[in-house]
């Protein structure tokens, strides 16, 4: 999500033109007609309708309340004129969607044109996934509202036959509006007027007033399809979102701004434009058969491999019309076809590797991030089932069942044994027209399923009277239970087996002809120590009323199972017939939708075979409210195998008539021979099977200081008082762990809604209220809003209250206003931007504009942190250092506090990392060191304060706490024992005694955002770097403010950290801009480059050969070879939050002639200079000092 999305809660829109490829149909994507609820266009041509919306959308910069279907194949915002103003003669003076423009007819009532307003999750989450592939770049969208518009079987006017197929989804996200359009191409052009017309597709902003004039000017226009009528057949050639005829466009990104950009994914292949010139190569998504339909598999997202590609013109011209075909078209692909015999060959499927994606406030960036391989066996054993193997890979560990199990390696269960599941169910429903709902809360949900069969039993207790006989129709709720354990054919895996014990089910269920909804959650918690599995559920909706004492029957049901990478999704009509207590019967029908998602191992890299689609028949289906126990029953036979039709599997492992004890595993043989083999944890011939009681038989099975608790196919270890189980798993050790009651649910903070329960070693926690609430963390209340989060509100509530401009002109924000944006805490975010002007600045806690930061369009300027993290309620550390070990470490400061790394040689040792001073009101920036006295030197800017603290422990002291503004650069000097800083807000750089005394103003001319500074006391020299937007630049002087010399101005954009290596006499620094380390020789001034592709540098620190940056995108601490010229290592802290200032603390001082030993002889501040020194008065003097140059 880019800047200005995430600023202006506005809206954009995205338009997606879908054309049917082969057999694919408009219902294999969307649901639409009668029976999905939609409402019916008028019959006749040039029909208009007018659709008020349930929430408002932005079109170009205004709002809308309302938009205008109409039969011609458009949307509109505002009342259409007649078609002989527009058909013809576009750009049309109204605002206009135009999905398929012509002169459309359906007066012979064979066309139609549906249209509803929709907010099912599981439509909201097919367009979701279009949006996204489209834009793989941006933040994950989370829509809540869509209006669906479909133009079935509609005629060219004045022409016979069928017509087109398209459909309009505009779907309203938090910050978006979508559009996505589905056409079945049968013509390219209509009769206007007696000239035969190209239909159009593209966007018409109409006509706009100008500010300060009464005359009208046409906005923006938006041609998608040329007058070429090739150009509309290659729509479903042709893609810029990743699938065959599908294309997505976004309008704008708030009320503001009003550009056009296209979608980023530019594969199938793409050979030529509409003028036959070359186009852009993308990637061809292969199309997998499912049985007289196809569809098309997208794979996981992964960068390219060092690929560059041209950025394409996403920023259209306003008038006169602008055309941005790029319709690529492809020859026909081959349709791959499953062969004969009815069941194919299962396609084999690759788990792809994930790969680190970084989304960045810049659209531009694009830099490798190296991982580190973090997981393995030998400390995540324990994950796995006891039941499964724990297999190393390069990227980390993968868990497998062993043989006779099944499962996802996480959780394993025995093949053949029967399953039992427990959980809760809590809901709020609405029975029929009741305008109150029936809620209910902690209902006990119970089910077993006999596996070897696939016979599925659920039961939910404390049912009201109300609500029971309406649940009876809702077989669905333990359908997935069904799903997940079904009786297997050939080739063909249950749900347990793929996904395991984990993973979350939504489903969405619309009731026909009533349309009622309701929505259920199921979230898989796993097999808990009693070998159950763990599920809860949530019921949220409306539900048909059945009346008390009516039976209910659903007839048997087919449902196909769409398998993708970590999701799962289904959809099928089910039939069932209510018999009222009077005897009278009633047909009726329900829709249900579903989505499952889980997480699967990402590391193994084995080709593992998974059917794409499977079918789930259900049948011998039943229900019941026993109204005497408030008791819901259900119980149904599963069975999972291929979509295709063909004569049923005879083998009674298949059908499940076997006779096999239900502890037991049917094994087939050829034929209908079969095999019953008791499964594991179970003795007997199969036909019966006891269970083995395994405490009994082997009692050292669980090993010394446990005890064993037998259960049915299985037995449970448990260690005794004072011991715990070890990595292993297996053994008991003694108890030397404290207990973290965060884990184990055993706190006493508030609610986990309203605050958080932090472990913070041995059996201790802190609890904390949770953003937007206040209090100790124990009880948590709201919190009242803040500064920002008034100011805010006032100003929105301006720009939707009419004023006497807005009523006469244009509304849009008046110049010199923004919208500020708050933090979670309610605080002032420390970059501010104004989409109106297109400009940005940093601004401090206060909400103020820091001078000189304001930046141009398509800039951001580096801004620190002035916010404080409000510290959480417990223990707070004290203010002072934790003594180190002797050795060299970085410190590096935080938000907060500074830690420490020690290093061994140029590695860190980042398992020995940790915090040296806590500041938990402060914002410390730079860091600086003294290796004279061991001290450590630091810059807040909350106070704002420069303060130090020993090295080997103590109090800290405030060295200068006045005059300051945003002290954000340190260096010392060792040998003269001073220290410098800058200050970006006052644009000087200073110089003090180190213990603050005796202040002078060096530079406070020609600064523009001074930051980093860095001394060379061998040569008497300072350096420092400005970043100024317009003119950035690195320069040096004296340390007495002679002899400034601008080093470096060419090639710079963000130069925010600098340092010096005194050995090597080589001057370096990251620029957070080029995005490079660089480093020169300031006699020779040879420069040279360093390491490229970094991300946001902010400091920088050299030691011998290495170098050392933080860098706020990654959060880290990096490793760079000077040598190399590469990354070698990164720390990432507990805490991710920003880093700032870096330093170093070395095992003993750099040796150098001191100018200023005993001060110089000078009366206050003496000053090296290169050969010599200077001395200075402070610019506060007391009428004794002298200043004089040696």
């Amino acid at each position: 999500m880019n800047l200005y999305q995430r600023i202006w809660l506005g809206w954009t829109i995205v338009f997606v033109i879908a054309l049917s490829v082969s057999s694919l149909s408009i219902r294999d994507m969307f649901d639409y007609g009668e029976q999905a609820g939609d409402q019916l266009l008028e019959f006749g041509t040039d029909q208009t309708q007018e659709l008020h919306l349930n929430r408002s959308m932005f079109f170009f910069d205004r709002e809308y309340d309302t938009i205008y279907i109409n039969t011609n194949g458009f949307l509109a915002v505002e009342e259409p004129m007649a078609e002989s103003e527009y058909l013809g003669k576009m750009p049309a003076s109204f605002g206009m969607i135009a999905a398929f423009l012509g002169d459309l007819d359906n007066s012979d009532e064979v066309g139609k044109v549906y249209y509803r307003q929709d907010s099912i999750p599981y439509v909201l989450q097919q367009t979701e996934g279009h949006i996204s592939q489209a834009f793989p770049d941006d933040n994950k969208l989370e829509s809540i509202h869509a209006i669906i518009v479909t133009w079935e079987n509609l005629a060219a006017h004045g022409t016979p036959g069928e017509g087109q197929d398209r459909e309009v989804w505009r779907t309203c996200g938090f910050l978006k509006l979508y559009n996505l359009f589905l056409i079945r191409l049968q013509y390219v052009s209509t009769i206007v007027e007696g000239q035969r017309e190209s239909v159009q597709a593209g966007f018409s902003q109409g006509l706009i007033r100008g500010w300060f004039s009464w005359t009208s000017t046409q906005g923006t226009y938006y041609r998608i399809t040329t007058e070429d009528e090739a150009s509309i057949r290659r729509l479903s050639e042709g893609t810029n979102s990743g699938r065959h005829g599908v294309w997505v466009y976004e309008i704008g990104t708030s009320p503001a701004f009003t550009s056009i950009n296209p979608g980023q994914v530019t594969g199938p292949t793409l050979e030529e434009d509409v003028d036959g010139g070359p186009m852009e190569t993308g990637t061809v998504f292969p199309l997998i058969n499912t049985g007289g339909q196809q569809r098309i598999v997208f794979p996981e997202y992964k960068p390219e491999e060092e690929e560059e590609t041209s950025e394409p013109d996403l920023h259209p011209t306003v008038h006169p019309v602008q055309y941005r075909p790029n319709y690529p078209f492809v020859s026909e692909p081959a349709q791959p076809r499953y062969p004969e015999p009815i069941h194919p060959q299962p396609p084999l499927y690759q788990p792809q590797t994930p790969q680190v994606v970084i989304l960045d406030e810049d659209d531009d960036l694009n830099v490798d991030v190296f991982a580190y391989k973090s997981e393995t066996c030998a400390s995540n054993r324990q994950k796995c089932s006891s039941f499964a193997d724990c297999e190393d890979y390069t990227n980390g560990y993968c868990c497998h069942c062993r043989p006779g199990f099944y499962g996802n390696g996480k959780d394993c269960v025995a093949e053949g044994k029967p399953q039992r599941m427990n959980g809760k169910v809590n809901g709020s429903v609405f029975v029929g027209n009741s305008p109150s709902p029936l809620e209910f809360s902690s209902n006990d949900l119970h089910s077993y399923v006999v596996a070897n069969d696939g016979r599925a039993y659920v039961a939910i207790s404390t049912i009201p009277a109300g609500l029971g006989p309406s649940l009876q129709p809702l077989s669905s709720l333990g359908g997935v239970i069904g799903w997940a354990f079904a009786l297997e054919q050939p080739g063909y895996e249950n749900g347990f087996s793929i996904v395991g014990g984990k993973f979350t089910r939504k489903a969405d269920v619309t009731f026909l002809p009533g349309n009622e909804r309701l929505t259920i959650e199921q979230k898989f918690k796993g097999i808990d120590e009693h070998d159950h599995l763990v599920v809860s559920t949530q019921l949220e909706g409306r539900l048909p009323e059945v009346s008390p004492g009516s039976t209910v029957q659903i007839e048997s049901y087919k449902e196909l199972y769409q398998y993708g990478i970590n999701s799962i999704t289904s959809f099928s009509n089910r039939d069932y017939t209510v018999t009222l207590p009077d005897g009278s019967v009633q047909t009726k029908t329900y829709q249900w939708r579903q989505i499952i998602t889980y997480q699967s191992c990402p590391h193994d890299q084995s080709i593992k075979t998974m059917q794409p689609t499977q079918q789930l028949s259900v049948d011998q289906i039943f229900v019941m409210y026993d109204s005497g126990n408030q008791l819901i029953r259900y119980a149904m036979s599963n069975k999972i195998g291929s979509i295709h039709s063909g004569p049923p599997e005879q083998n009674p492992c298949f059908t499940g008539r076997h006779g096999c004890d239900t502890n037991a595993a049917c094994r087939p043989g050829d034929g209908i021979q079969f095999t019953c083999v008791c499964a594991t944890g179970f003795s007997g011939d199969g036909r019966q099977c006891y269970d083995i009681d395994e405490c009994r038989e082997i009692p050292e099975i669980c090993g010394s200081h446990a005890i064993c608790n037998n259960q049915l196919g299985t037995f449970r270890c448990e260690c005794v008082d004072g011991f715990q189980f070890s990595s292993d798993g297996k053994t008991c050790v003694e108890l030397s762990q404290p207990i973290n009651h965060c884990q184990r649910g055993t706190d006493n903070c508030d609610i986990p809604e309203r605050a958080l329960c932090s472990y913070t070693g041995a059996s201790s926690f802190i609890c904390s209220c949770l953003p937007g609430f206040v209090g100790d963390g124990y009880n948590c209340q709201e919190r009242e809003k803040t500064q920002c989060e008034r100011d805010r509100e006032i100003i929105q509530a301006s720009y939707n209250t009419p004023s006497f401009p807005v009523s006469f002109f244009r509304p849009r924000p008046a110049t010199g206003q923004y919208v500020p944006t708050c933090d979670h805490h309610g605080a002032y975010e420390p970059t501010q931007c104004h989409d109106s002007i297109r400009q940005c600045w940093c601004v401090d806690s206060n909400g103020q504009e820091i001078p000189n930061t304001r930046t141009g369009p398509g800039q951001r300027p580096l801004c620190i942190d002035h916010r404080v993290v409000p510290p959480p309620i417990g223990p707070t550390p004290r203010p002072d250092v934790s003594p180190v070990a002797p050795g060299t470490h970085l410190l590096f400061s935080q938000s907060g506090k500074i830690e420490h790394i020690p290093l061994d040689g140029y590695s860190l040792k980042k398992q020995e990392a940790k915090a040296l001073l806590h500041l938990p009101d402060r914002v410390v920036v730079a860091v600086a060191y003294d290796c004279l006295e061991k001290m450590v030197y630091w810059t807040e800017i909350t106070g704002p304060s420069i303060s130090r603290a020993n090295l080997e422990g103590g109090d800290t002291n405030s060295l200068v706490t006045t005059d300051l503004e945003s002290p954000e650069g340190l260096a010392v000097d060792h040998l003269a024992r001073l220290m410098f800083w800058t200050d970006s807000m006052k644009n000087s750089i200073e110089v003090a005694k180190l213990d603050g005394s005796q202040r002078r103003v060096l530079f406070d001319t020609d600064l523009v955002n001074p930051r980093p500074v860095v001394a060379d006391p061998s040569y008497g020299r300072l350096y420092w770097a400005d970043w100024n937007r317009e003119g950035p630049k690195i320069e040096m002087s004296n340390m007495d403010g002679t002899d400034r010399t601008v080093l470096v101005k060419d090639d710079l954009a963000l130069p925010n950290g600098l340092t010096y290596d005194s050995e090597s006499q080589q001057l370096c620094w990251a620029d957070a801009g080029t995005r490079k380390v660089e480093c020169m020789d300031p006699n020779s001034r040879n420069r040279r480059e360093i390491v490229e592709g970094i991300q946001y540098p902010f400091a920088i620190v050299a030691h011998g050969r290495n170098l050392y940056y933080t860098d706020w995108r990654r959060e880290a601490v990096v490793a760079v070879d000077r040598t190399m010229a590469r990354e070698t290592d990164e720390f990432l802290p507990q805490k991710r939050s920003r880093v700032y200032g870096i330093s170093i603390t070395t095992t003993q001082c750099p040796q150098a002639y001191n100018y200023c030993l005993n001060n110089g002889g000078c009366s206050h501040l003496c000053l090296p200079r290169h050969g010599g020194f200077t001395c200075r008065c402070p610019d506060v003097m007391d009428g004794t000092c002298v200043d004089r140059n040696f």
